[in-house]
């Protein structure tokens, strides 16, 4: 079974529209926010692979299923879930929900191409391959 990471937040005022219902492009600020928590909790930090192998996470693919709106000052959930893993390309899965329990609010995903610094695809060194592996 996949690991899976919840991250709460709460959304801003800055987050929404005139009619204080979350604007749809943050959810995948939302999605990106749960992606690092869910990479920071299996031991994968962004910042440190970068700097000491130059792979990327570069996003090829996102999509986002709204059900419900998200208003201001809501405190919700984004569930992480990677779903695929191969050295040079990972899926995750988010679901947005309310924090306590309820209908599932959106659902996303977000495909990714690892990368060198010139763009080009190259594959997830070890040990950052193995922790993801062991993710799926």
């Amino acid at each position: 079974m996949s690991y899976t990471h919840e991250h709460t937040l709460r959304v801003r005022y800055a987050e929404t529209d005139q009619m204080g219902v979350v604007y749809y492009g943050n959810y995948f600020i939302y999605f990106e926010i749960g992606r690092v928590e869910f990479c920071r909790a299996v031991g994968l930090h962004y910042e440190q692979m970068e700097k000491q192998t130059e792979c990327f996470l570069t996003v090829a693919e996102a999509g986002c299923r709204y059900r419900r709106p998200l208003t201001y000052d809501t405190r919700f959930r984004v569930r992480t879930t990677l779903e695929t893993f191969r050295k040079t390309f990972l899926s995750f899965r988010y679901e947005v929900l309310p924090s306590e329990g309820g209908t599932r609010l959106a659902r996303g995903w977000t495909k990714h191409i690892v990368t060198g610094p010139d763009g080009l695809p190259r594959r997830i060194p070890e040990p950052y391959a193995g922790l993801l592996k062991g993710a799926v």
